[in-house]
């Protein structure tokens, strides 16, 4: 695990984007425990075998969940972005289904 990310994540602007975070980050370490982590771009990303797993984007009253090669994921409405990549916009006060969550980061990152 990266302390730059660990800082990143502790240092987000307001709490409830701290906890969610944290959240996040632990959920793609049990799906991926071998992934690799680190600061690019300005935010969090997640590596297998080298490749983008996910990423955590914040902005001002989000924060953005991206699973990466996620071509051919049947994903709910919830989710935007272009085949190969899709998010989840969670904001304050959102119970995201970490359920779901796991098992499409399980299904795309699988062929990494």
């Amino acid at each position: 695990m990266s302390q730059e990310v660990v800082s990143f994540i502790e240092n987000l602007s307001q709490p409830w984007q701290v906890e969610m975070g944290s959240k996040l980050r632990n959920l793609v370490h049990e799906v991926i425990p071998e992934v690799e982590e680190r600061i690019q771009y300005k935010k969090p990303h997640f590596l297998k075998n080298g490749h983008y797993a996910a990423v955590i984007s914040p902005s001002k009253d989000a924060l953005a969940f991206m699973i990466m090669n996620a071509t051919g994921l049947e994903v709910p409405k919830e989710f935007d972005g272009p085949p190969e990549r899709k998010w989840l916009k969670i904001r304050e006060g959102d119970t995201p289904d970490y359920a779901l969550l796991a098992s499409l980061l399980e299904q795309a990152s699988s062929t990494l």
